[in-house]
């Protein structure tokens, strides 16, 4: 018993030791610490609406959030635990900047490796002028960067995830499809499957948010929710277009020696993109404006970043259609076929897709 006792005395100390010392443990004391602050500040929602000091807007986002929380755990049966039934004010207008990276002449992801999760191709950051050095260092040493704000993330179901304040600015549909959305990373997290996870992610939170409102009988709520999920399609097939003409051109040119014509072919590439993105794609968009089709950033780890979260989500949407757009059943069944092949969760929908169906 003695040396079992020093055995994990001793492994105890190397723990200690690897998060005071290493950049990925000082890296999550900083995010432990600001979670924590976060987690500190909670204040019951019910309690909330309930306190006549709570102005009328704010009182009704947060009831919208029960009300879409509720409807997630019952209907969507995703596994709420007690995440959002309580509110965190943020002194601030943006929660966390992600950053992401990749190489300027492959369509490689710069990654990061944490526990339990894996390696995920973007980091977020509480502290902003970390995430700016951070952004400074990795394009110093030639990376594309990507460094985006982002107003909501899940503890996959380790915490009690409130609601922030920057979450609130969001209107209702935005703030309806979050939080079904995060709920959805409390129920599925597939370890290293970023992609996956968030591509998955994204088709609940739109087609629940959907139905959430229809359900309310808001159908001009769940109309817009809908035409916002028809324009992501559309985005998706453009960056995973995108993604192929540009993975083409660098294998079309391979070894070191050839380095200079992967970027010039990568700058043509991107030329003749801004201009089918704007006015090619930007008419057949309801939800997206041309201001912001000019001002999308093109680059490498922009296109990287973007398929994170739209990548080949049409799937999802062929399964729903399969499960007679029972989304429940559809979510059950993506994850049933996820876990089957834990390396590849999109080879196993699209296999059960092209089987016979029944």
């Amino acid at each position: 018993m003695r040396y079992v006792v020093r055995a994990l005395l001793g492994l105890l100390l190397l723990v200690i030791l690897w998060f005071v010392v290493t950049p990925t443990g000082h890296y999550l004391l900083k995010a432990a610490k600001a979670e924590g602050g976060i987690l500190a500040r909670r204040r019951s929602i019910a309690q909330m609406i309930a306190d006549p000091a709570t102005p009328p807007p704010v009182a009704a986002k947060l009831r919208l959030v029960l009300a879409a929380r509720a409807f997630a755990a019952d209907s969507v049966k995703l596994v709420a635990k007690k995440s959002f039934t309580t509110y965190s004010h943020l002194d601030r207008d943006t929660l966390v900047l992600v950053l992401s990276g990749a190489y300027r002449d492959r369509l490689e992801a710069y990654t990061w490796w944490f526990p339990i999760v894996g390696r995920v191709p973007y980091k977020g950051f509480f502290d902003f002028d970390l995430a700016r050095s951070s952004e400074r260092e990795l394009a110093a040493r030639g990376f594309d960067v990507y460094l985006r704000p982002s107003p909501a993330f899940s503890t996959l179901g380790w915490f009690n995830d409130p609601v922030l304040s920057t979450s609130l600015k969001a209107d209702s549909i935005d703030l309806a499809n979050t939080v079904i959305h995060e709920l959805t990373h409390n129920t599925f997290y597939a370890s290293g499957q970023a992609v996956f996870n968030e591509s998955f992610a994204n088709f609940v939170g739109a087609r629940g948010s959907a139905w959430f409102f229809r359900s309310r009988g808001d159908a001009t709520s769940a109309d817009e929710a809908d035409a916002r999920w028809s324009d992501d399609k559309l985005m998706a097939r453009f960056w995973d277009g995108l993604y192929h003409e540009m993975d083409s051109a660098f294998k079309a040119h391979p070894g070191d020696q050839n380095e200079r014509a992967r970027l010039v072919a990568r700058d043509t590439i991107y030329a003749r993109a801004r201009t089918e993105l704007v006015q090619v794609l930007g008419p057949q968009l309801r939800t997206i404006g041309p201001y912001v089709l000019e001002r999308t950033r093109l680059d490498n780890a922009a296109l990287l970043a973007h398929r994170i979260y739209l990548t080949d989500v049409d799937l999802f949407d062929d399964v729903w259609e399969r499960e007679h757009e029972n989304l429940p059943a559809a979510v059950a069944r993506i994850i049933a076929l996820a876990r089957s092949r834990p390396r590849d969760p999109f080879g196993a929908v699209r296999d059960w897709l092209k089987a016979p169906a029944g």
